[in-house]
């Protein structure tokens, strides 16, 4: 896993060849995989490193690309944008906060 990445398709597709191939969705109080029709709450999952990437023409563009790994195996990745308007719960906001 490198430390940057220039673009966030490189960063994904680097990471995916290391394992991280599941597509996370951010949800109130976790995160959840469409295609494995499963959902882990905040405390099932770590948040292994996080790229964050801005966009060079809008503020709209800028975004955090998370790598996870779940306490049950699964490992992939969360990409999430700056400011997106959507409740998470204070458990999953400490989660997600970069450090």
């Amino acid at each position: 896993m490198k430390e940057g990445y220039d673009t966030l398709s490189t960063a994904i597709a680097a990471l995916q060849n290391e394992g991280y191939n599941i597509n996370f969705d951010l949800v109130e109080d976790g995160v959840h995989s469409k295609d494995l029709k499963m959902q882990w709450k905040a405390g099932e999952i770590e948040v292994v490193k996080f790229y964050r990437f801005e966009g060079m023409s809008s503020a709209g563009d800028n975004s955090i690309l998370y790598v996870l790994e779940c306490k049950t195996g699964e490992k992939g990745l969360l990409v999430n944008a700056y400011g997106a308007d959507q409740y998470i719960s204070p458990i999953m906001i400490q989660k997600l906060k970069m450090k």
